[in-house]
């Protein structure tokens, strides 16, 4: 799933890259630290627009971090990267900073304190250095747009969803900006990531919509009308093709503040 989203946001991962190398301002990026690395989206990306970088990706799953090194290795990047097993909400092992850039994308609304997480970023850059926040505002929309499906449908299998995610992911889709603040960073830039395609959708962007579909039935059907579990049914069986995609990020790019 992860590596499918990328492959769709894939250039616009390209323009935040330049966009980072631009705040760089002439200063070399040598040490980069990506927090909840996952199978390596933005690993992979850093690396293309830093050739010159080493990177520090840190993880909690071992499984992801496994992955992550098997496409390095298909890279031959491997001895760029080192990987780190850690859970970010607890202590944070020595991570031999400080850091040029630190990346984190899609990892901070999994935490139970986000703001000490931040303190911490703000302690592994350097001074002058750039924290990168990448942040989701919910689950993608998938269902069609060109009706066929029951009135209000999308409208009742987001609210359900919403439902959840208060209960289990309170921090997904807040606004970053004051936390970031609160945390000594400078703002310099707010930016929306949006993928916006309409059917019939090219194969990599019908993958995954088919699988956001499946991940959608699966977390609402025990909470849906029964009418509603059907109509989901009879579109992830026979009319795959009618899928849309749409997805949002917010990227926060921000700054250590220099020494006076």
């Amino acid at each position: 799933m992860l590596e499918l989203d990328a492959e769709v946001m894939r250039g616009h991962f390209t323009a935040l890259t330049d966009r980072l190398a631009a705040l760089a301002d002439g200063r070399p990026v040598r040490r980069i630290l990506d927090l909840g690395s996952g199978p390596g989206t933005g690993t992979l990306a850093l690396l293309e627009r830093f050739p010159d970088a080493e990177i520090l990706a840190v993880d909690l799953s071992p499984q992801m971090l496994h992955r992550l090194r098997g496409r390095l290795a298909e890279r031959g990047a491997a001895d760029r990267v080192r990987t780190v097993e850690a859970d970010l909400d607890a202590p944070w092992p020595d991570l031999d900073g400080p850091f040029d850039l630190v990346w984190t994308a899609a990892a901070l609304h999994h935490l139970t304190d986000p703001a000490a997480a931040l303190a911490r970023m703000r302690e592994a850059l350097r001074p002058g250095g750039i924290l990168a926040v990448i942040e989701t505002d919910g689950v993608p929309d998938v269902l069609p747009r060109d009706g066929g499906i029951p009135d209000g449908l999308e409208d009742r299998c987001r609210k359900l969803i919403a439902e959840r995610h208060a209960a289990q992911l309170p921090h997904l889709g807040a606004d970053w900006s004051a936390p970031l603040t609160d945390a000594g960073f400078t703002i310099e830039a707010v930016e929306d990531l949006t993928a916006d395609l309409q059917a019939p959708l090219p194969a990599t962007a019908a993958r995954y919509a088919t699988a956001l579909l499946q991940r959608l039935r699966d977390a609402v059907a025990d909470r849906i009308a029964p009418a509603d579990l059907a109509a989901l049914d009879t579109l992830r069986e026979n009319a795959p093709d009618r899928l849309t995609l749409r997805t949002t990020r917010t990227a926060h790019l921000t700054r250590r503040p220099p020494q006076p």
